[in-house]
């Protein structure tokens, strides 16, 4: 896995996910220690951005009051509807401050629902600097996660997703999408094994 054709995806790393006081940590806060998935992600971002990988951080953010959601949401944007979480301009929306992006990463804009892919300019980004292997960490595990895997499986990228830098509202969906769904669409790896692919090219 060479560094300058890998990028390393970063999805929602914001204060409403990460932080104590975030509206949707407590949701999930028990996989994060099961996973020990901040500690992790810091360990990675480092290290990927020292061996020269690209760097994507992908928050999401919303209006006041969602106009971009809608009235009628339901399922997983409803939910952030009612936690009123990742208002733009709001503490929740901002970066955690242990997984701020660093001088030289790229912040995706533009993100409004699950799929990195859909509502950004990612893949012209991707393209244009030669990337051929994604690596995907971040929130929700089974849902912008899956979601990003998907569609960057399907455009030809090689994938990889972190398998402890996710984290999702339960262990049992956590363990479904890690066992099941991953493999379908990606190489699973745990941050230490990608972290060694890459210093080894």
């Amino acid at each position: 896995m060479n560094p300058s054709t890998t990028a390393l995806l970063l999805i929602e790393y914001q204060n409403d996910f990460v932080s104590d006081g975030g509206a949707q940590h407590d949701a999930v806060s028990d996989v994060m220690a099961q996973t020990k998935m901040l500690a992790n992600s810091t360990t990675l971002v480092e290290a990927a951005r020292k061996s020269g990988a690209t760097i994507l951080h992908a928050p999401i953010s919303f209006a006041e009051g969602y106009p971009e959601i809608g009235t009628d949401a339901y399922g997983i944007l409803a939910g952030i509807v009612a936690a009123k979480a990742f208002r733009k301009g709001s503490w929740g929306a901002e970066f955690a401050p242990e997984m701020m992006p660093a001088t030289g990463d790229i912040v995706v804009e533009g993100k409004r629902g699950l799929d990195c892919f859909a509502s950004t300019n990612i893949d012209f980004i991707l393209r244009q600097r030669g990337i051929t292997d994604l690596a995907i960490a971040g929130f929700l595990t089974n849902c912008c996660v899956e979601s990003t895997m998907r569609s960057a499986y399907e455009r030809g990228y090689d994938v990889v997703t972190l398998t402890d830098c996710t984290a999702t509202l339960s262990p049992e969906e956590q363990q479904a999408s890690v066992a099941k769904n991953f493999p379908m669409f990606s190489r699973p790896m745990t941050h230490d094994v990608f972290l060694n692919a890459l210093s080894r090219a």
